[in-house]
């Protein structure tokens, strides 16, 4: 199969920064959103370390044979180190932290490493499934079937999360591997994202066959904007094609 990609990101119309960082790497087949906290400086760097621990860890480990689940995880363990080193060095820094929600694929294979509340989702067959949990004080209370999923962006404590990259000095992460079939599109997003566009959108979206993967990252960042971009917003998108189709 071939990875088609393409991502935007955009710090919306509210923030005066973007604290969203990603990777797109079709060579070693890692893509990623990471979303940072900690107030504006703090957020940009921790979500910067974030994204690049992980980017260098699979780029040194792309050729080991272990269980790509471990690969994977151990490069989030990395980056939580270098996270909460950096502000342990620099205490301006203290309280920092990012969400990272991470996609490797090789061969047939998937890995999804997760933490914080960015979200990876994939349409297969026209169905889209999100494929990772929230780590949020409010996720809960949809699991337990007391509010609907669209409900908890209005809930007051919806930014309130659990887990993050960095904020401690362990962390778990989650991670979940599956076989990847041609015709499978996958998102990964911030919740500046998925908080504005409902997923009926994000479906439709994802399911035009006249768009590019970068196509459709633009059309989401731009649909985020469109109802008030409170946040900042960062889409990025994967298509499994044919091997004899052209590789974008």
């Amino acid at each position: 199969m071939q990875i088609l990609h393409g991502s935007q990101t955009n710090q919306g119309r509210v923030r005066t920064s973007n604290e969203d960082s990603y990777v797109e790497n079709g060579e070693t087949g890692l893509f990623l959103v990471a979303d940072g906290m900690g107030g504006h400086a703090a957020g940009e760097i921790a979500s910067q370390l974030t994204a690049s621990s992980v980017d260098d860890w699979i780029k040194t480990h792309a050729e080991d044979h272990g269980r790509l689940a471990d690969v994977l995880r151990l490069g989030a363990l990395q980056a939580n180190a270098r996270v909460f080193d950096a502000q342990r060095e620099n205490h301006a820094l203290a309280g920092m932290g990012s969400t990272l929600t991470a996609l490797l694929f090789r061969g047939r294979q998937y890995c999804i490493a997760h933490a914080g509340d960015s979200r990876a989702y994939r349409l297969r067959s026209g169905i889209l499934d999100q494929l990772t949990r929230d780590h949020s004080l409010v996720w809960p209370l949809y699991e337990n079937g007391m509010m609907q999923k669209s409900e908890l962006i209005r809930h007051p404590q919806k930014n309130l999360i659990t887990r993050s990259i960095g904020s401690h000095p362990q962390v778990d992460i989650d991670v979940l591997e599956g076989e990847a079939l041609a015709g499978d599109i996958y998102l990964l997003c911030s919740d500046g994202l998925t908080d504005t566009v409902p997923e009926e959108r994000i479906c439709k979206a994802l399911s035009d066959p006249q768009k590019t993967p970068r196509e459709i990252a633009d059309f989401l960042v731009a649909a985020a904007n469109e109802e008030g971009g409170p946040d900042n917003i960062t889409a990025v998108v994967i298509k499994l094609e044919p091997d004899e189709l052209r590789n974008w």
